[in-house]
């Protein structure tokens, strides 16, 4: 990532934020084979409708073409298909009733369902983006058919997009059918080398995070493909029970490394070493050679060992351990269970209708509703271009709202001028297939920044626009963007509807709640207990605390005029995640013959830690119940714990703040 100068406010130097990702070949491929022929053979055919909306099916699938596992691959694609047709069926049927000015309080209605749905996750957001933004290109679109056709043609260009996301892959590594689960596996050795080289430095942090991230899309993949198998039915092979042993010694020998990240201290580069080898090892099936020699200096390097040893075992074996659970697939899941492994995890005021989702629902709706008010007062006839830049803007959930309004005009007016040069170079009927093309082309390049993806996005429904036979809209794309900028600008930082407390606060006390549950656990738990239960903890505690994270740094970033009223949250989960990795390097030293804490010391961390999580819970209850001023001294004998008091003693200044 890279940034601006420190000097420069966050609000101001988001937008020239941009992200260093690998260029995605393969999706590129698939992006020029997408919008562009679809597009053609509409035009070619004579039949220009059907290619605009299967053209703007794949735009749409695009948008969520982003590297993964083919299992995740088609569930992030096709959830938000299912909400795009959907759209598209409700707009469609609008416009088909004749679309007045009653089409604002349904677009109201709409987009407050779109606005809710966010705070279930990123699957459930972006289905909901896509699924208003086809209500609104469907409602104003003039394009001729039923609205079930529209919707099936818009269902087919996800469809189209699908096929060739099973079709043209990057080239697979070792490991056949298990190859993308692999690769993620491999991944969490990969990072986990890297935070082991970085221990000690500056980096120590970043790589420490880029761990966390691996572990969770390592985790999404496989829990993914179990879940699917169950509702396949399909038997269990030895293959996926070895790689989920192999993940297993994965998450034990991460949280072994904790211990040795906590003392912050250099590594031998031989340490860093060992992990790398078994990366390798699951991306060419070759045995991952010679390991780093024990030693037995402290508690933490010789619980590494013992989990590096643990993992050698797991990669020497050729056949799984136990094959319990390989004949019977199980109950089939229910498609909540399914949508959970992808992030919309079901927890307290995380519902349509909670605090977060009303706020979230409200800003939308109302945003959307007073864009295409101000559309129809402007032009009746082609008003769907100012609610529908709108869409892509006042989704809360990603990113801040002052960063995206500069990057959409600004790349909305790049894409308007190229795309009026392809016009004056470019001649015959072909030549819109050919800039959606060139469009559905940049798109995956584009997801590393707004404005670039803006780029590509204008350029593709500006040819389906001029396709579909509006010649000269061009020009009115670049006033209803400013106008739309302007809109949510102003209903955006609404003070009720743009109060990060709400949607923020509630993140950050779901993830200082799980930190406190890993807590107690560590602490309660018996000498030699199974640690199965231990690593799902901790695993769902990280977890919270990356979305608690990606919330408080897109709260940070916002241009707001009550900043200093609002809690530090970065600070609250910074030293939230410092308590669980304290947490995790004393369960380590724990298992290891350390000193274990009485009752009445570990009640009293875990106390006051639930207590800052009510306390941040809501702004109302903050005052009216003050978090206790209980005694939050060092526990004798165990330095881990310790450093979780003095966490806890940081966190309290701000959990007490109004």
């Amino acid at each position: 990532m890279i940034r601006a100068p420190r000097a420069v406010p966050a609000w101001l130097a988001h937008p020239f934020r941009w992200q260093r990702l690998p260029v995605p070949w393969a999706a590129v491929a698939r992006g020029a084979l997408c919008a562009g022929p679809l597009l053609g053979a509409g035009i070619a055919t004579g039949h220009p409708a059907p290619g605009v909306l299967t053209g703007l099916g794949s735009m749409l699938a695009g948008v969520n073409d982003r590297p993964g596992t083919r299992r995740t691959g088609i569930v992030h694609i096709g959830l938000p298909a299912l909400a795009s047709a959907l759209g598209m069926l409700i707009g469609a049927s609008l416009q088909a009733v004749g679309a007045g000015w009653w089409v604002v309080p349904a677009l109201f209605a709409v987009g407050f369902v779109s606005g809710a749905g966010s705070v279930a996750g990123p699957v459930r957001s972006n289905a909901g983006m896509q699924m208003l933004a086809a209500t609104v290109l469907g409602a104003g679109m003039p394009l001729p058919g039923a609205p079930w056709a529209k919707s099936l043609y818009v269902l087919a260009g996800c469809l189209w997009l699908l096929l060739l996301r099973l079709v043209v892959r990057s080239p697979r590594p070792a490991g056949g059918a298990l190859s993308g689960e692999r690769a993620a596996v491999a991944t969490v050795f990969d990072a986990l080398s890297g935070a082991l080289a970085a221990a000690g430095g500056p980096g120590a942090v970043a790589a420490r995070r880029r761990l966390t991230a691996a572990l969770d899309r390592a985790d999404e993949a496989l829990r993914l493909r179990r879940l699917t198998g169950r509702l396949l039915r399909r038997t269990v092979t030895p293959q996926e029970l070895l790689l989920a042993e192999r993940f297993a010694a994965a998450t034990a020998l991460c949280e072994a490394s904790v211990a040795l990240l906590w003392e912050a201290r250099p590594l031998p580069a031989r340490v860093a070493e060992s992990p790398r080898r078994f990366a390798d090892a699951l991306r060419t099936g070759q045995p991952p050679g010679r390991l780093s020699a024990p030693e037995t200096s402290t508690p933490g390097r010789g619980a590494f060992d013992q989990a590096l040893l643990d993992a050698a075992v797991a990669f020497a074996r050729r056949e799984p351990s136990t094959t319990q659970g390989a004949a019977e697939p199980g109950p089939v899941p229910a498609v909540r269970e399914v949508l959970r492994a992808l992030g919309g995890r079901s927890r307290p005021g995380r519902g349509l209708f909670g605090p977060a989702g009303r706020d979230y629902g409200l800003r939308v709706a109302v945003c959307i509703a007073a864009s295409a008010a101000v559309a129809l007062l402007l032009r009746a006839d082609h008003w769907y271009w100012l609610p529908a830049t709108a869409t892509f803007l006042v989704k809360p959930d990603l990113g801040p709202l002052f960063s995206r309004t500069v990057n959409r005009f600004a790349g909305t007016l790049a894409g308007v001028l190229v795309f009026a040069g392809a016009g004056e170079l470019l001649t015959g009927s072909w030549w819109p297939a050919l800039v959606a093309g060139a469009g559905g082309a940049l798109l995956p390049f584009a997801t590393r920044h707004f404005a670039l993806q803006t780029v590509a996005i204008t350029l593709m429904v500006l040819s389906f626009v001029y396709a579909g036979g509006a010649r000269q809209a061009a020009t009115e794309r670049i006033v209803d963007t400013s106008i739309a900028c302007a809109i949510v600008l102003v209903v955006g930082h609404l003070p009720r509807l743009a109060d990060p407390r709400r949607r923020v606060g509630q993140r950050v006390t779901s993830a200082l709640r799980a930190t406190e549950r890993f807590l107690r656990h560590v602490l309660e738990a018996e000498p030699g207990a199974d640690t199965t239960e231990r690593r799902a903890l901790r695993r769902a505690a990280y977890r919270a605390l990356g979305e608690a994270r990606a919330a408080a740094e897109t709260a940070a970033a916002e241009l707001l005029a009550a900043r200093d009223r609002n809690p530090d949250w970065l600070t609250v989960v910074s030293a939230a995640e410092r308590i669980v990795d304290a947490a995790t390097a004393c369960a380590v030293r724990l298992d290891h013959g350390a000193h274990r804490p009485s009752v009445e010391e570990a009640e009293r961390l875990c106390r006051a830690l639930a207590a800052m999580a009510d306390a941040l819970e809501d702004p109302r209850r903050r005052r009216d119940t003050p978090v206790p001023d209980g005694d939050l001294r060092p526990v004798p004998d165990c330095a881990t714990l310790t450093d979780v008091a003095a966490e806890l003693e940081h966190i309290r200044g701000y959990a007490g703040t109004g």
